[in-house]
């Protein structure tokens, strides 16, 4: 204090000191308010000439909001300033590290991590910011460190080894020493994990925890990219043995306990290289004209006990996970592909869903209960839509029915307001070594889309059996799959981009009038350049779908009541369904809703999981495909703009690349978010989503699961006019992009 004061004396402060002081003053009175006088005091300012200073100062932070006025004349720090906090550790390769607290990302600088890794639970202080800046944070304490491994490429020299790994969240390589090799060799595809990171180490200390494989072989990279995500590669022993140990016979007893379907008329239809077949239809015609038609599901839950050794597994997994040549599937084989696939021509336990349907596919009634049913046929997908166009083949008459009804429902969803998203999706032909040599598309017809409808009309179906009841009573929890309604932003966003192509779409009406816009929209950008891109901006506008016991009904469906009934072999909410209709069948209590709660939203995070996974599975094929197409030329359309260079998917196999910023060399390119463009700032060329552009494939990098290209000419938007320019080709100066201020 008496430094300050012989200070005050003397020359008159400067603003920046005294905010500086009147900051550190009230940050260290967290909250306590004081009046200027008070303030004055605490930091030893006597003059008059000050004392003005301080109250227009104390306005400036007022406004600033860098600190409070809380009465007339009463200040104090903001309680989230230069306090401990604690968050959610964020680690980028790039550096850029941070905090997150309450949805708030505070930025965290390497020195001040103590080697936090991404999603490590921490405390720490954040600094009081300053005017122009944001506030930073310091990790003062790791108060809960996140299980979790490093996948790389091991390299091991003399005297040390070491993983180069393939992680977005770290820059550092790990350091192995020779005895925690595990017998891994130089070259070797691998799973690390960091033992030790001091402050006064630059790269972390760490162990191999499996190896995979040789970098580059298909099997290592796909069990990579499951490793990446925390996904199980391998089926441990115990469950696989316990599997074993399952009695597929199927007794006189249990059949009696069931409706017998087994001499009703009974086929699946599934893909092709399809080999868990759970689900089938039978049909018959009844008596009075009208079409009973059960949806017939495997009864996994009768062979899988709750919390049996291959439940605890199930239940972890979540989910069967669909790679680009494999499928990891939730349960064992011998229970997936063997006694719960319903296989032709043998007996099975089903779980169903059975309807009387008239000609106009009115349900009359329905019931839902366990079955026992033999199926006459397999139909492949294309066997079945061979049936429906040509008249010819087995079961002609029911599954030419099963058509005809199933338009029937699902022009009624349509016109009820449900989504018709219905794109086409990128699949690979694989050669016997994994690797991609063809492109194709899978494509919905009227066989897929019958199969869907009828599964939606069970799904529907069973959610309303508990869910919906009569007024004044209490529906029983229950496992729902919902679909929350989007966020107006981002329609409208979605529509302005849609905009650009000649699509009009009114964000501001009700949910069904913007959904029939948006069925519009997909129905008249069939076949078109940007139909691709335009599905997956409105896919991605929307809600994420989770499972949850509250239920606020389905958007994309427009069903008020929707569940996952069909498919207990490869999603265990099935199975969690599954086990409550049995449980309230017998007249049994509500179910403990906080448990079920948690085993829903444990099932929603491992399905975003496996999701992802399948996405990095087809990226990684989609650059090892290009990598033999190097300067190959392409048209194509801009998917993607970020400030570091746009993304383009091309026309030609749907592949997606990143033309980079410091490529494009005529010019120095901004980013404006709110036009989802780059702009040049000399000759203001633009480069926006949904533009049409010649690129030429430049760089394939597996480990990133990158493409880059080179861009070639701009064919631009063909709704719009643009003016003609040149490009420079062939320098090298590289160009960056910083966000532009426009707004």
């Amino acid at each position: 204090m008496k430094q300050h004061n012989q200070k005050a004396q003397g020359v008159r402060l400067k603003k920046a000191e005294l905010q500086r002081r009147i900051l550190d003053f009230l940050n260290e009175r967290k909250g306590q308010s004081f009046n200027y006088k008070q303030i004055a005091y605490g930091i030893d300012l006597t003059s008059t000439s000050h004392r003005n200073d301080l109250l227009n100062i104390l306005d400036e932070l007022v406004a600033a909001e860098e600190i409070l006025e809380v009465s007339l004349g009463k200040y104090r720090a903001i309680a989230n300033r230069g306090t401990e906090r604690e968050g959610i550790f964020v680690r980028r390769s790039n550096g850029k590290n941070a905090v997150i607290i309450d949805d708030e990302q505070i930025m965290v600088a390497e020195r001040n991590s103590m080697h936090a890794l991404n999603g490590d639970k921490v405390r720490v202080e954040v600094s009081a910011s300053r005017r122009g800046q944001d506030p930073e944070a310091k990790v003062v304490e790791i108060l809960e460190v996140k299980d979790q491994v490093f996948i790389g490429t091991l390299n091991v020299e003399k005297n040390y080894a070491s993983v180069i790994t393939d992680s977005k969240f770290l820059a550092a390589d790990i350091v192995i020493p020779r005895n925690h090799l595990k017998g891994g060799k130089s070259g070797d595809k691998v799973i690390a994990r960091i033992t030790q990171w001091t402050d006064d180490q630059m790269n972390p200390r760490g162990e191999i925890v499996d190896i995979l494989g040789r970098k580059g072989e298909n099997t290592a990279e796909m069990h990579a990219i499951l490793a990446e995500f925390g996904l199980p590669y391998k089926y441990p022993e115990n469950v696989e043995k316990a599997a074993e140990k399952i009695d597929a016979g199927i007794t006189p007893e249990e059949v009696a306990k069931r409706e017998d379907f087994r001499n009703v008329t009974t086929f699946t239809i599934d893909p092709r290289d399809a080999k868990d077949f759970d689900d089938a239809l039978s049909i018959r015609q009844l008596a009075n004209g009208n079409w009973e038609v059960g949806v017939h599901i495997a009864d996994v839950t009768h062979y899988v006990t709750p919390n049996s050794t291959i439940d605890k597994e199930a239940r972890q997994r979540a989910t069967s996970v669909y790679l680009v040549d494999r499928t990891i599937p939730m349960l064992p084989e011998r229970l997936s592909n063997g006694i719960c696939s319903l296989r032709p021509d043998e007996e099975k336990l089903t779980f169903s869903a059975i309807f009387e349907l008239d000609a106009r596919a009115n349900v009359i009634n329905y019931r839902i209960g366990r079955t026992v049913i033999r199926s006459d046929r397999r139909f492949t997908y294309e066997e079945a839509q061979q049936v429906i166009e040509t008249g010819q083949g087995d079961f002609v008459k029911e599954i030419q029915t099963l058509d005809s009804l199933a338009k029937q429902l699902r022009k009624r969803r349509y016109d009820a307001g449900a989504l018709e998203f219905d794109r086409a999706e990128v699949r690979f032909e694989i050669d016997k070594e994994g690797r991609p040599v063809s492109v194709y598309f899978k494509e919905s017809k009227d066989a897929n889309k019958l199969i869907e409808e009828f599964m939606l009309l069970a799904n529907l179906t069973v959610a309303e059996s508990i869910g919906k009841v009569k007024s004044g009573k209490k529906a029983k929890t229950f496992v729902y799959r919902v679909h929350d309604n989007p966020d107006p932003e981002k329609i409208s966003n979605f529509a302005l981009i849609a905009s650009r192509f000649g699509y009009k779409i009114n964000p501001e009406g009700k949910a069904r009038e913007v959904n029939k816009g948006l069925n519009r929209l997909l129905r008249d950008v069939k076949g078109k350049g940007e139909e691709n891109m335009l599905s997956i901006l409105a896919i991605r506008s929307m809600a994420k779908a989770v499972y949850t016991t509250d239920n606020v009904g389905h958007y994309g469906l427009a069903l008020d009541y929707y569940t996952h009934f069909t498919s207990p072999i490869r999603r265990y909410p099935d199975m969690m369904v599954h086990r409550l209709l049995a449980k309230y069948a017998d007249g049994s209590r509500s179910a403990d809703k906080l448990k079920l709660e948690d085993q829903c939203r444990h099932s929603s995070d491992m399905e975003q999981l496996a999701s992802n996974a399948e996405r990095a599975s087809i990226r990684y094929k989609q650059v090892e495909y290009m990598q033999g197409k190097m300067g190959e030329t392409y048209s194509g359309v801009i998917s993607g703009v970020t400030e570091w260079g746009f993304y383009v998917e091309l026309d030609e196999n749907m592949c997606e690349g990143l033309v980079p910023v410091r490529d494009l060399d005529d010019d120095y390119y901004e980013l404006d978010e709110k036009n989802f463009c780059l702009i040049g700032r000399s000759h203001h060329q633009k480069f926006t989503l949904g533009d049409r552009v010649k690129v030429q494939v430049a760089r394939a990098d597996l480990d990133r699961k990158q493409l880059d290209f080179a861009l070639i000419s701009d064919e631009g938007n063909p709704n719009k006019p643009r003016r003609e320019r040149n490009r420079h080709h062939g320098r090298n100066t590289p160009r960056h992009t910083r966000k532009s201020k426009k707004k």
